[in-house]
């Protein structure tokens, strides 16, 4: 199984469960890659995409929420998750996960990846899992256990 992992993440926690996730499913014999979504990677070819971000004011980090992770001792890139997907060929298809990190959980905490999810479907890709991971706060650390529910989540998608 080819499997690309494709992130944007401010503080390092995204980045952190996209490793933990990258080595569940390398625990199960799959060919990964990560790639920082400002690099652009090129999705052709893999067997799952999956995407991760930040969940920034309810959604996808944008330019807004970027500086204001930067001011707040962040390192985001000056694009992510949101540029790449809407840079994506219309006519994708195949298969992806999504998730994100968010700093609470219920309606109004948001959920970046339920933004991924939408933008990857109008490109006809069919979403196949969907999760978060707690962080405790803007700037972490990651909840208790959520790297090892990350790697556990990598080797189930496997």
């Amino acid at each position: 199984m080819n499997v690309l992992v494709v992130t944007e993440s401010c503080f390092g926690n995204t980045a952190r469960v996209a490793g933990a996730v990258a080595a569940g499913l390398q625990s199960k014999g799959a060919a990964v890659t990560v790639a920082d979504a400002a690099s652009q990677p090129d999705p052709s070819g893999v067997d799952l995409l999956l995407v991760g971000a930040p969940t920034h004011n309810m959604g996808l980090p944008g330019p807004g929420s970027r500086r204001q992770a930067r001011d707040k001792g962040g390192n985001p890139g000056v694009t992510g998750v949101a540029e790449w997907l809407d840079a994506l060929p219309r006519t994708l298809g195949g298969s992806a996960a999504v998730f994100d990190t968010v700093t609470g959980t219920g309606f109004f905490s948001g959920s970046a990846a339920r933004g991924i999810g939408k933008r990857l479907r109008r490109h006809g890709v069919t979403i196949v899992a969907r999760t978060s991971f707690l962080v405790g706060g803007t700037d972490g650390p990651l909840a208790e256990g959520e790297l090892e529910r990350a790697h556990a989540w990598g080797a189930e998608l496997a």
